[in-house]
């Protein structure tokens, strides 16, 4: 193919594609005449423009296809968002972030509106919209009203290259600044808020702390970090004592830091369910009648809060 030949080409090609794109349907003769080509060069382009939507599925979610439309007697385009998000699951991710109400009410309709923009087919966008339009006019953001969303990712990025960090954090206790220099490990949400998991290494810091063994963490609010940096310097824990989010998740409550213990109550209560999935340790060592003899393991004071809080259901044991 001569070069003005094969710059012809291209220009066609990408003029039949954007005509696709912007829902016109193709006609192999009556593009075969704009162009001064015959119909079966039209083909190839045909086939080349659905070769190249078949391989740039995987990269875009998208799945592209180019039909032939026997009633309009041309080719269109058929747009199916199958790997992407369907229409029911970005509507219970958009209900769960609501009731997660984790965000500003500014950067939570931020997100809804890029969420339903980048996963939705454009003619479901106003559906979608309008079924959780009542929740999101309603929505009530947390006390703090702080943009933090950015330095979960740069906290993110100190977890995964294990590099200290030195922080100003706010201590709700006695209301002071305090400063720290730690090694994060893990980025958690739980009620309400994102957590930063982290070892101190400072003695003169952990002597005031509950919990001396380096193998539990300390825990800290994202939105009460008022300052941080992210360091060069490299911390290096062994895989054999790694830190676990997803193990430590199972048996912490409210976020509440502590030592590991194990708890063992009878629950009276209508629903089993709702415990063993509060606590995704427990197990249900006897039933009778109704009452459940329950073990968990667990993490810190979190668990005497719950207990509290499930009233006559429940009665420890020890």
């Amino acid at each position: 193919m001569v070069e003005n030949e094969k710059s012809d080409k291209i220009a066609r090609v990408l003029q039949i594609c954007a005509k696709l794109s912007d829902g016109y349907v193709v006609n192999k003769h009556r593009e075969a005449q704009i162009y001064g080509v015959n119909e079966r060069s039209i083909q190839r382009d045909i086939d080349d423009i659905r070769n190249f939507y078949d391989m740039d599925s995987e990269r875009t979610g998208v799945i592209n296809s180019v039909v032939y439309d026997r009633q309009s007697k041309g080719y269109r385009l058929e747009t199916v968002y199958r790997l992407r998000l369907s229409n029911s699951e970005v509507l219970a991710l958009c209900k769960i972030l609501l009731d997660s109400r984790a965000f500003t009410k500014v950067k939570m309709t931020e997100i809804l509106d890029k969420l339903i923009a980048c996963c939705v087919p454009k003619n479901n966008q106003k559906l979608v919209k309008d079924l959780i339009s009542n929740e999101a006019f309603h929505y009530v953001e947390p006390r703090h009203k702080s943009e933090f969303i950015d330095r979960i990712w740069e906290l993110g990025q100190a977890v995964r290259d294990a590099c200290y960090i030195e922080m100003e954090y706010y201590r709700i206790k006695d209301k002071k600044t305090v400063k720290r220099k730690v090694k994060p490990v893990a980025i958690m949400f739980s009620e309400y808020y994102f957590y930063l998991t982290a070892f101190i290494d400072d003695e003169e810091v952990r002597k005031d702390f509950d919990v001396l063994n380096d193998s539990f963490p300390t825990i800290y609010r994202i939105d009460r970090i008022k300052a941080l940096k992210v360091m060069e310097e490299k911390f290096h824990i062994p895989y054999s004592s790694r830190f676990e989010e997803g193990e430590f998740r199972k048996r912490i409550q409210f976020m509440y830091g502590g030592k590991l213990k194990k708890v063992k109550f009878k629950y009276s209560g209508a629903d089993i369910d709702s415990v063993l999935d509060r606590l995704p340790t427990a197990k249900v060592l006897d039933e009778d009648n109704g009452v459940y003899t329950v073990s968990a393991e667990v993490f810190g004071k979190g668990i005497e809060i719950w207990l509290r809080s499930q009233g006559d259901q429940v009665q420890v044991v020890e």
